[in-house]
């Protein structure tokens, strides 16, 4: 079993994806010939051929448009988004077309497409190109946002995501692209879509997170580990529809919880899981929710980066709080 990047399990999965189904297209700005921005496609387009993986001009809302018409004729179409602060133009095409589809033809027809793109920020990027939006995608009916936090479930996610009759957007936390590697079995084995991953039992407080920052939050258990709170990690990993007896059921347990995410605070996602336990869960509760997050600014460039996303410290800060409730 080799041992892989997150990003090199990506191209795992899209070799893997089009090996087994000549109905899987790839395409987007640069992923032909130079393999993408952070090489996730490098060496398909030799593979498979410029028909099957092939180069766009610089116009996000052509691809997640032939995304679009591409599946509604049969094909499955993978298309990339070189960063997420340029996915808004693709608003129109995921609104108004693909998470409809399905609806508006009374179920003949379906759209299963997948729209990848890098996510969030640490990496000293520019402006746009840090960005942790996902909480206005998961907004969409009929949308499914996944974010994977490892090689091994960026593996399987994406194959789930390929194979799915509906559109998926598949979110790559840009600064894990590299930063470990884990073992992946190119078995064609997906994931389960809409399953969240209990990483670390626990017993005193649960930790909820995904993407880059389930790295911080599990660093943040081993931490409070060693204080003697025991702490249970999930990595939601499916944003919509995700989860929610998983979470639901480690609250229950733990009696408090911890949403971490490096998106900015208002209306961030964390906000849908804390109304979540709020109204199912409240009487599982031994303290507040707690929220450790971005701020409500731009993320600034790279001299403040680190000091807007969350780091370990204000983790542990947030569930020795939660832990001083009784």
């Amino acid at each position: 079993m080799a041992e892989v990047t997150l990003v090199e399990a990506v191209n795992l999965a899209l070799a893997r994806a089009m090996e087994d189904d000549p109905a899987v297209v790839v395409f987007g700005e640069d992923v032909g010939i130079n393999g993408g921005v952070f090489r996730a496609t490098v060496g398909l387009q030799q593979r498979f051929g410029s028909e099957r993986v092939f180069d766009t001009p610089l116009a996000e809302l052509l691809i997640s448009g032939l995304c679009v018409g591409m599946a509604a004729q049969g094909l499955k179409p993978v298309g990339e988004i070189q960063f997420m602060g340029f996915i808004y133009p693709c608003i129109d095409q995921l609104v108004n077309h693909a998470s409809r589809l399905r609806n508006r033809t009374q179920g003949r027809l379906s759209c299963p497409m997948v729209l990848r793109t890098p996510h969030g920020g640490g990496i000293r990027a520019p402006e746009h190109h840090s960005e942790s939006t996902e909480a206005m995608l998961t907004h969409i009916p009929g949308l499914r946002v996944v974010i994977p936090s490892s090689p091994e479930r960026a593996y399987g996610l994406l194959l789930a995501a390929i194979r799915d009759p509906d559109p998926v957007v598949f979110l790559e936390p840009t600064r894990i692209y590299r930063a470990a590697k884990g073992e992946v079995e190119d078995n064609g084995e997906a994931l389960p879509l809409d399953v969240a991953f209990v990483l670390r039992e626990g017993r005193d407080v649960t930790l909820i997170s995904w993407g880059a920052m389930v790295k911080e939050t599990l660093a943040a258990a081993e931490t409070l580990d060693a204080e003697g709170i025991s702490a249970e990690v999930i990595d939601l990993a499916t944003l919509k529809p995700y989860d929610e007896d998983t979470l639901l059921g480690s609250v229950a347990k733990t009696g408090r919880c911890v949403i971490v995410h490096e998106a900015a605070r208002t209306g961030g996602f964390g906000a849908e899981i804390a109304a979540l336990i709020a109204e199912r869960g409240l009487t599982s509760l031994l303290a507040p929710v707690t929220r450790v997050t971005g701020y409500d600014t731009v993320m600034p460039l790279p001299r403040l980066e680190q000091h807007y996303m969350p780091s370990v410290g204000r983790i542990v800060a947030a569930a020795r709080k939660a832990n001083e409730f009784s």
